[in-house]
């Protein structure tokens, strides 16, 4: 009989299922009662497991999936997954027969690819929906705000295609300054209205990421698309953030995330080294005092992030013991001098909270000079994902 996974191998990502809805919940809050959820669970849901996520989203009512890629898609309808699935990240012409197959849902905004669809739609005699992505400013996909109406009553004219959707995507909702961000929510808002006004009524209209759910006062239209937070993480590049709770939560005035994703291993050895002597790659680290050093088999393979070397810092026995060195591909060293009677096999919480301590994935990308989405996408699939509290 095979290892139950979390026997396999020490480290794990340790996923909770609880703070997941808790998440969830305060994005269903700021949403509102009138709004739709597109739940975003692309990159295998930000590094969480994208059909466990998924299976977990559906159970607490979640109407609306969105991926990046079609076969981000087709996993989730290979493992059962029936309610609607958006397709954001773009599609390839040659992608369409999938797109029908799965029963997917594209984001439209090329003339080519839109008769393209409409042509597999008519030959298999199906209805595809689609979502017309407007490019109001984000400078990536999406039709040009000039073309938009006309773009969007081509795509209503065509046999079996159904516009379900009309979506734009903000630049810098995250920063505090929302000039930029307004000027994007007038020119979709501007969209819309000439399209009602043509008696193009569209059922779902979708701009509000993260970022726009938590500190956009202005209308957020009737589907949102919480990504980010869901996972735990407020999406603003300086968050406006109380400080951790010790048990993980974070969040602005009026909000409380909890983050989901925890990352645990074991103390695999120990040694007592002298003064002077020097630590892993590029002797970037000698110890200062006698010392004892403490070797965890996690690196920068499963995505701890070499830029911790010499930086960061692991929980053990509820304190923070610095890394010393730098962190290997498959192994990463700490001082555990300071704290008493570690043992091999002790529990090493990486990201995540033990004791009266807590790191968090802000916490990391603050070290390593990036963003928690990054943090948690990085996490390598040879690190087994664990789901507690289910």
């Amino acid at each position: 009989m095979a290892l139950d996974i979390k026997y396999q191998r020490p480290t794990c990502a340790e996923i909770d299922i609880k703070a997941l809805v808790h998440n969830l919940n305060e994005a269903k809050r700021l949403a509102g009662s009138k709004s739709q959820l597109l739940a975003v669970v692309k990159a295998d849901a930000y590094g969480h497991g994208a059909v466990k996520v998924s299976e977990a989203l559906v159970r607490n009512d979640v109407q609306y999936l969105g991926t990046a890629l079609v076969e981000e898609g087709i996993e989730l309808r290979d493992a059962g997954i029936k309610i609607p699935i958006i397709v954001l990240g773009g599609v390839f012409e040659s992608q369409i027969p999938k797109i029908a197959e799965y029963s997917l849902t594209p984001v439209v905004y090329q003339e080519g690819f839109l008769k393209a669809i409409a042509k597999e739609a008519e030959n298999k005699n199906k209805q595809i929906n689609i979502h017309i992505k407007i490019d109001t400013g984000m400078g990536r996909i999406g039709v040009l705000p000039d073309e938009a109406v006309d773009f969007v009553k081509k795509a209503a004219s065509q046999k079996n295609i159904k516009v379900e959707g009309i979506m734009t995507h903000f630049a810098d909702a995250d920063l505090s300054d929302k000039a930029y961000a307004e000027k994007q929510m007038a020119e979709f808002n501007s969209i819309v209205k000439r399209l009602n006004k043509e008696g193009i009524k569209i059922p779902y209209q979708h701009i509000a990421n993260s970022a726009a759910l938590v500190d956009f006062e202005n209308d957020k239209f009737n589907m949102a698309r919480p990504g980010i937070m869901l996972y735990g993480y407020a999406p603003f590049s300086t968050p406006p953030l109380i400080p951790p709770l010790l048990r993980g939560g974070t969040g602005g005035v009026g909000l409380n995330l909890i983050p989901v994703m925890s990352l645990k291993t074991r103390i695999l050895h120990l040694k007592k080294v002298s003064a002077g002597t020097y630590i892993s790659y590029g002797r970037t680290f000698a110890a200062k005092r006698e010392s004892i050093i403490a070797t965890l088999p996690v690196g920068y393979a499963d995505g701890y992030s070499r830029g911790l070397s010499n930086k960061g810092s692991v929980i053990v026995k509820g304190k923070k013991a610095p890394i010393a060195g730098r962190v290997c591909m498959d192994m990463t060293m700490i001082d555990v001098t300071d704290i008493i009677d570690v043992e091999i096999n002790d529990e090493a919480v990486l990201m995540g909270s033990q004791g009266g301590e807590a790191i968090t994935a802000d916490d990391i990308a603050r070290l390593t000079n990036t963003i928690s989405y990054e943090v948690l996408c990085s996490i390598g699939k040879r690190v087994p994902r664990v789901y507690i509290n289910k």
